[in-house]
Formats: structure tokens, sequence, C-alpha cells
């Protein structure tokens, strides 16, 4: 039955291709840790008292979760003394919480986000994991427009978009908020007529506005930073446009040169290549990469941006597109150099490819258990993929290369196959049984925080291990005996029509009697089991009658 056999295997590996597309996939994952951040943003111009106040509310709520052990609140600063002494600190406020280490972290950050959201009068509140940057699961959208106007709404308009939708978490923009301020605009024409340029009105118009430093003074061994500072600064708009300007014909007003107005814009200004930039960030709910990636890039496409804006998705998606990538590559590369050592093992070109055939199969209980556990196809899975080749390849060649033992000593390739596929039944059984033993723990996840690296693997192994075994037993023996058994029968009759031909020259030019056996019969049978000889007697008896 071996084309029902290979056929049977086809429909397997074809049911594998199928059932792919239920996998989930990540990047890494989450790692598991006991601590996570929650920033609170009340908006560039919230007091302390009002960030006080409102931290107070949302601390109370912390504290409330069962989990959570213990909540630290950083208010005007960015939670790292570090970044605080170079950068001066931050806007918001800043809670680093430690849960307790036997609840699910997934689940109580969930759940954190939920509860918080229900809270009134808290600003903006975001919850990230203690894992950020190359590990981080944010699926981010990079949004371009030529002006500040276009990139507010096509931002504004991202993010309604994205808000609500299946398998995504909480949306955050880092786009700064507008404030007031006033604005200087010099006319060039008539500070030129007056001798000015607009740097230099923009230099008296700040060295008014603020004191500047004008030297430094020793004073008992320490070094002091004089500044010079106007007699009257201007309190209000009208004082600042009534402000005189020294010119060669006099001083003028300020508002005669320039225009003085109160207008708003952001605290900050991100640019690429020209262009303002803001960043999206988007949070998944689940923990199936590809659910959420479909979902943004479904709703980016129902979504009509203003004209010149454009929004490209980026982050972990991008990330893990390039690691999967690269991975790949290095799966087809280890699938070539054990083809080449195999070749230069068994010197063929054709059996090293009949032992490839395991590399399929592995796939199948791979696919399957990592769909059963629920856990998600990520960069540990796949190293796990590249271990697999190797240790399934090794199952393969143990057998093969028992059979060829066989066949070279006489036996046929049918002969061979069983022969051989009985003999290395037990000990490729035994290897598999002890490498998926050795993996359960890992499998199980009860090797601490690093199971989010060393389960993916574990399950990957031990499921590609269970399919790659069963149907390498019966698939390669079956394709061996087709593929080899074939060969064999065609070798033999281009031998057996030599024989005729050359029996019938032998007969042609009168050579008579029996043929002797061939050195190379005695040879092939050369270490098998002789047969016994047949003893033979014969014997006559005769019968004498009366008289």
């Amino acid at each position: 039955h071996s084309w029902i056999t290979l056929g049977l295997a086809v429909l397997v590996l074809a049911g594998t291709i199928a059932a792919a597309p239920f996998m989930k996939t990540n990047f890494l994952g989450d790692s598991g840790q006991n601590t996570f951040t929650v920033t609170q943003n009340l908006g560039p111009a919230a007091s302390l008292d009002s960030e006080d106040a409102a931290a107070a509310q949302v601390e109370d709520a912390l504290i409330g979760i069962e989990g959570i052990d213990t909540v630290q609140v950083s208010i005007g600063s960015s939670g790292s003394a570090l970044r605080d002494a170079f950068s001066g600190g931050g806007a918001g406020i800043t809670y680093s919480i430690t849960t307790d280490t036997d609840a699910d972290q997934v689940a109580l950050r969930e759940r954190v986000q939920t509860e918080l959201t229900e809270l009134d009068d808290v600003g903006e509140i975001a919850v990230a994991g203690s894992g950020g940057g190359f590990g981080s699961s944010d699926v981010e959208i990079d949004v371009t427009a030529p002006d500040r106007t276009t990139l507010e709404q096509a931002t504004a308009d991202v993010v309604t978009s994205l808000q609500g939708a299946e398998s995504i978490g909480q949306v955050t923009s880092n786009l700064s908020a507008s404030l007031p301020y006033i604005a200087v605009v010099v006319d060039r024409d008539a500070a030129a007529a007056r001798g000015l340029s607009e740097v230099a009105v923009g230099a008296l118009v700040s060295n008014t506005m603020q004191p500047q430093s004008i030297g430094t003074v020793e004073i008992d061994d320490s070094a002091l930073t004089v500044y010079l500072a106007a007699s009257a600064s201007p309190g209000s708009l009208d004082d600042l446009r009534a402000l005189e300007v020294p010119t060669a014909a006099g001083p003028v007003r300020l508002d005669e040169i320039a225009t003085v107005e109160e207008t708003e814009g952001p605290t900050s200004i991100t640019t690429q290549r020209g262009q303002r930039t803001s960043r999206v960030t988007v949070t998944p709910s689940t923990d199936d990469l590809n659910a959420a990636s479909a979902a943004v890039t479904a709703a980016l496409a129902d979504l009509d941006l203003p004209t010149g804006a454009d929004a490209e998705v980026g982050g972990v998606i991008s990330q893990q597109t390039d690691a999967f990538t690269q991975l790949g590559i290095a799966l087809l590369a280890a699938i070539l150099i054990v083809y080449i050592v195999m070749v230069a093992t068994f010197k063929s070109l054709r059996q090293p490819l009949l032992l490839l055939v395991s590399v399929p199969f592995a796939a199948t209980g791979a696919i399957l258990l990592q769909i059963a556990t629920g856990v998600p196809l990520g960069v540990a899975s796949l190293i796990g993929v590249l271990m697999l080749i190797g240790i399934v390849v090794t199952n393969a060649i143990v057998l093969v290369d028992l059979v060829n033992q066989y066949r070279e000593k006489g036996m046929s390739a049918h002969d061979a196959t069983i022969a051989g596929s009985a003999r290395r039944l037990r000990p490729i059984l035994m290897t598999a049984s002890a490498t998926i033993f050795a993996l359960t723990p890992m499998a199980l996840g009860i090797t601490g925080h690093g199971g989010f690296i060393s389960q993916p693997l574990a399950i990957v192994v031990i499921g590609g291990l269970i399919s790659s075994t069963v149907l390498t037993l019966v698939v390669l023996p079956t394709l061996y005996n087709l593929v080899e058994g074939a060969t064999q029968r065609r070798a033999m009759r281009r031998s057996g029509a030599a024989s005729e031909t050359d029996r019938d020259g032998s007969s042609s030019h009168g050579t008579g009697g029996d043929a002797e056996p061939s050195d190379a019969t005695d040879s092939a049978y050369e270490g098998l089991p002789r047969a016994t000889p047949v003893q033979q007697s014969r014997r006559t008896r005769r019968e004498h009658g009366d008289g």
C-alpha cells in the first residue's frame, strides 16, 4: 500500500498548511515580570496641585485592585532620576507598580486598564509593560503631513478610527498639545528701511523679555554668573507692542516694524524629511499580533486622510517581519547545510532528498500543538524549528544508514527496508521520548520569568518531534522502498539483459558446460548467514525372489 501511504502523507501536509492561519503570532511575547508602569497626563498647563489631586484618585483605585503590592507615584517627573537630571523633569504623573509574582500579569494589566478608564477627570492614562523598546508589543503608526493643521486632523482621524476596534486596547499619540504664546513677526521691509534686520529685532525682544548672561565673577573661590535684566519688562501685550526699538533715525515702537499678536502652537515639533510627523501607539488587547495587525490595517484602509497626509504602520509589526524574514533565511541555510553534509556522507544526491522528507512533517506537530495550547508563534518558536531540522534528520539518517548496510550485504531494497525499520524502531522511539520528556518542564511554563522564551521553543520541538518521528517511521521507509526499489529493479533488468547477451555470445563460440559462480555474487552475500547444505544419500534396495 505504498501509494496509499504517500497519498495520506500528502493529505496530512495539506491539512498542516490549512491549519497554519489558525495559529496566533507575536514577536517575543510577554516577559511575565511583576512590574509595570502607568502614566497620567493632565495636559501641559496643569498645576502641581491639580496633578496631586488627580494622582490621589488614581492611586486609591490602584491600591484597591487585587494583585498589586506597591504603587510608587512621581509627579512632575518622568520616573527616572537619571533622565530627569538631563531633561529637567517632565510633565505628567508616573506610577511604578509592583504586583504579586503569582498573579497573571497580562490579565492584571488589562484589569488595571479597564478600571482606570472608568475614572472621571483624571486626564489621559496609559498602561505599559515593563519590557519596552525591542520587546514591546505596541503597534506604531507614523503619521506625516505638510503642515501643523493637517497633521493634527490626520492624527485625530487615525486615533478615532482605531478606538474601540476589535483586538485593540488603548490608543495614544505623541502629538503635543497646543499652548498660547505671543508671536512677533518682523516686517522685513519696514525693519530694513530703518536699518534693522530680522535677527536684530528678535535679539532685542529676547533680551528685553528675559535676563541675559554677560559674564562670570569669582567670589570666595566660587564662579558666579552675572545676568543683565531690563529695568522694566513688558507685562502685557500692549506694553510689548509699545516697546521702543532704537534705530539710526531714533527709537520707534515695535508694532511699527513687526506684528505682535497672541496665537497657539505645539510645545514641540517633530519633522522627518521636511514634513511634520506624529506617532500613534496602539496596544493590542490580545496576544495575537496577527489579529491586531489586521484590525489596524483594515481601519487605516477605510480611513480618508486629509490631502497630503499619510499613515504608515511600524513598531512591533515591522520588527516581527524583519525577524521572521531573517529566521526564514536561516532555516533555508540550515536545510542546505544538512543536505550537503548528507551528500558527503551517503555519496548520493537522491537519498539525502528522501531524508529531508521528515522536515515538513515536523511542522505538522508543531503547528497543531501550538494551536491546541494557544501559545503564539514568535521568534522563540522559530528558533525551536531550527533545532528541529537537526533532530528529525538525525532519526532519518540512523534508519537509512542501516538499510543501506543491509543492501550492501545483498538484501533487496524491500527486505532491507523492513529489516532496518524493525531494528531501528526502538532506538528512534527511545531517543525521541527522552528529548520530549526532557523538554516537558519548559513546555509547562514552570521555568520562571524566562518562560516567555523557553515555553514556545519547547512546545514547537515537542510537537514537531512527535509528528516527524511517527510519520518518518511510516513515510520514509515507504518512499525509500519505492525510489530505491525502482532503481534496483531497473538495474536488475539491465544486468539480466546483459547476461542474456553474454550467454548468447558464449553459445555461438561453442563454449559449453556449467558456468562457475562469479566472485561478484559471492561478495554480495558476504557477511549474511549461509544456508545449511542439504545432505543427500542414495540407497538401492533389491528384493530377491524364492529359489
